[in-house]
């Protein structure tokens, strides 16, 4: 379905907030503040963080990542995993001590956790030193809502559950660097059984082409060398517009901005990766020969159930087709294991799947029930004991492949993107090949920010070591 041509939230409205935003400058003009967003999930999670990061700190906010000394806490959450809703809750009620000693400090709880009604109660009900509570979808209304948390004596609740509408002209605080994410577009038509994504963050919204470039141009002019363009489902950019522009006509825009020397993109879903997309990555010189293409499970059966809406056929078909128009091209994935109604042999055929393609990372889960989901309601739930079976011996099979695919690479001469000094030693730098592998080498400070060649000497699993050349 097409959307409506214009759904950008309104300049009216971004006044109305640049305004609360100034109000609140106002109240911190006397004293030094400081705030800490505490970000869980996906890029997308760390999109909207530095939103809230940027319009903290517009109101006269300073970053801290202490939570100790912080005046305002924004937890902005997570709820793909079970696991990481308990953790989040567990550090929420961390906090409560911190609350009692000081009463004038304000916790904000927000992100996805936030657009479900049963965490909104649980919230109201057993976490009371929790100042305000806001959804994915009104991130913007930020300041509005602390400023009324500020002057106000109760919990301040805004969470919308319309599909949202796009944010532009706000500010961002991007951690300092050379890398960035821009989000492209904003939530999921896919609603494949076990996710709650589409409940969470709504349909898909496309944002104008035209502000995505200005905003990567934006970034070149910063010194940013690397952008990643995010969305729950890159390639299907632009299918909800009327102008007709696809992502790969987004790639080749982007591939054009002056300053930029890299463009990667999270995340592929495998039923909308097109032939022209294939080909816009090929051809275009920044776009890096990485792409992380999610299959979930190996089984047909169980992706039917899944909804993913391709089978295991496809998708090596099209690992094949991507294999023969990009040479040297570097897969990683996501995994589900447990999934209702896997079997052994559904097991089998995921790790066949492994097998043939050889990713070079995978991203691997045991299934979550997620409540509000067709799958959470699902016969045949697999017990954990065979669950951590499947999953070590999937890491096995992904480790062995990691480490022969790096095995082959010693000797080689990559390009790398000098991004910092080593954690481990300040004589070491650090970097990423187009493939988006990290490579540790012994060089001089001067070279950050530079692309040079290395010679790979070495593999350590989840890093490469390098000379240069």
């Amino acid at each position: 379905m097409k959307r409506d041509k214009n759904i950008k939230v309104s300049e009216e409205e971004i006044s109305i907030q640049k305004s609360y935003m100034e109000q609140v400058r106002g109240l911190n003009a006397t004293q030094e503040k400081k705030f800490s967003v505490i970000t869980f999930g996906c890029q997308m999670s760390e999109s909207d963080g530095e939103r809230i990061a940027g319009m903290l700190k517009e109101m006269g906010y300073s970053y801290s990542e202490d939570t100790d000394e912080a005046d305002v806490i924004v937890f902005n959450t997570c709820c793909v995993r079970e696991h990481a809703e308990e953790k989040i809750l567990s550090k929420l009620g961390e906090l409560k001590a911190l609350k009692q000693k000081n009463k004038d400090i304000i916790i904000a709880f927000g992100g996805c956790m936030a657009q479900q009604p049963h965490v909104v109660e649980k919230i109201k009900k057993s976490y009371r030193n929790v100042d305000i509570i806001f959804g994915t979808h009104n991130v913007y209304r930020f300041p509005e809502l602390l400023y009324y948390a500020i002057n106000g004596n109760e919990m301040v609740t805004e969470v919308l559950e319309i599909d949202g509408v796009i944010p532009e002209g706000l500010p961002i605080l991007r951690k300092e660097g050379l890398k960035a994410s821009v989000s492209i577009m904003y939530g999921c038509n896919n609603f494949c059984t076990y996710c709650i994504v589409p409940y969470v963050r709504g349909r898909e919204r496309s944002r104008e082409l035209d502000d995505i470039v200005k905003e990567v141009e934006i970034l070149a002019k910063e010194g940013y060398k690397e952008v990643t363009l995010l969305g729950q489902n890159v390639n299907s950019y632009g299918l909800d517009m009327e102008n007709g522009m696809t992502f790969p006509d987004l790639l080749r825009k982007v591939n054009k901005v002056q300053g930029i020397e890299r463009v990667r993109f999270m995340t592929s879903h495998p039923k909308d990766m097109s032939d022209d997309l294939i080909k816009a990555i090929a051809e275009c010189e920044k776009v890096c020969e990485h792409v992380h293409l999610p299959f979930q499970s190996g089984s047909t059966k169980i992706l039917k159930k899944m909804n993913r809406k391709y089978t295991k056929e496809h998708y090596l078909e099209l690992i094949e087709k991507i294999k023969k128009a990009i040479p040297g091209v570097s897969f990683t994935t996501d995994i589900i294991v447990g999934f209702p109604g896997e079997t052994e042999e559904d097991f089998k055929d995921t790790l066949d799947v492994v097998q043939n393609v050889r990713y070079d990372l995978v991203y691997t889960f045991i299934y979550s029930k997620r409540i509000g989901t067709p799958a959470a309601e699902m016969e045949e739930q697999v017990d954990d004991k065979t669950n951590k079976e499947r999953f070590d011996r999937l890491l096995k099979t992904v480790y062995k492949h990691v480490d022969e695919n790096n095995e082959v690479m010693i000797g080689a001469t990559e390009e790398v993107l000098v991004e910092n000094v080593s954690k481990n030693s300040e004589d070491v730098l650090t970097g990423r090949t187009r493939t988006n592998k990290i490579v540790n080498f012994a060089g001089d400070k001067s070279l950050i920010g530079k692309l040079v060649d290395v010679n790979i000497v070495s593999q350590h699993r989840w890093y490469l070591f390098g000379e240069l050349e």
